[in-house]
C-alpha cells in the first residue's frame, strides 16, 4: 500500500516544480512589462486581431463574443470610475472639493490601468481557447446581439459621461503638467 502513495507523491513533486517555475518566470515578464503600456497594449491589440480572425474564419461563437464584449464594457467601466464614487461620499457627508482652498484629491481609478489591461488580455486569450470547443458555438443571429451591445454601450458610456461631468472629473491625464513662468512684460513706450 506504501508503494501506491510512494508513486503518487513522486508524480506530484514534478508537477508542482514545474508548476512553481512557471508561474515564477510568468511573475517575472509580468513585472518586466509593467513600465511599457504602449507595448502590453499593441501585444493586447495582436491577440485581439488572432481572435477577431479566428471568430471571422470559423464563422461562429457569436455568444463568446459577445459575453467577451460585455466583460470589456464592465471592466471599461471600473477604469473610468474613480475609486471613491462622489455620490456615496455624499450621503457619508464627504465630498469632492468645491473652491480652490479645498483639499485636492486626485483622482483614482476604481481599476488601475495595469489590471485593466491584464484582464482585457486573459479574457481574449479565454475567448480564444474557447473557439476550439463547439459546445460553446451556439447558433445565434448575431446582428441583434451586435445590436443590442451597441445600445448598452451608449446607454452606459452616457451615463459615465454624465457621471464625469457631474463631479467634474476627466479619468484621462496626458503626462505630467507643466508649468511656465510669468511672461516678461511688454512695454508700449520704446526710445525713438
Amino acid at each position: 500500500m506504501e508503494g501506491v502513495g510512494a508513486d503518487a507523491g513522486s508524480a506530484v513533486a514534478p508537477f508542482a516544480k514545474w508548476r512553481d517555475e512557471f508561474s515564477r518566470t510568468f511573475q517575472y515578464y509580468l513585472d518586466r512589462s509593467t513600465p511599457n503600456p504602449v507595448y502590453r497594449w499593441l501585444g493586447t491589440l495582436a491577440v485581439a486581431a488572432i481572435y477577431v480572425l479566428r471568430v471571422y474564419y470559423v464563422q461562429g461563437f457569436y455568444i463568446v463574443s459577445y459575453g467577451l464584449g460585455i466583460y470589456i464594457l464592465n471592466l471599461l467601466i471600473g477604469f473610468l470610475s474613480p475609486k471613491v464614487d462622489p455620490e456615496l461620499e455624499a450621503l457619508d457627508g464627504a465630498s469632492l472639493p468645491t473652491r480652490g482652498s479645498d483639499e485636492f484629491k486626485p483622482f483614482i481609478r476604481r481599476l488601475p490601468e495595469f489590471k485593466f489591461w491584464y484582464s482585457i488580455t486573459k479574457a481574449f486569450c479565454v475567448a480564444f481557447l474557447m473557439t476550439f470547443f463547439s459546445i460553446f458555438d451556439v447558433p445565434v443571429f448575431w446582428p441583434i446581439l451586435l445590436c443590442y451591445w451597441i445600445v448598452l454601450f451608449v446607454l452606459t458610456m452616457k451615463r459615465q459621461i454624465l457621471h464625469m461631468i457631474k463631479y467634474k472629473y476627466i479619468p484621462f491625464s496626458i503626462g505630467k503638467q507643466r508649468y511656465t513662468g510669468k511672461k516678461p512684460a511688454t512695454s508700449s513706450g520704446g526710445s525713438d
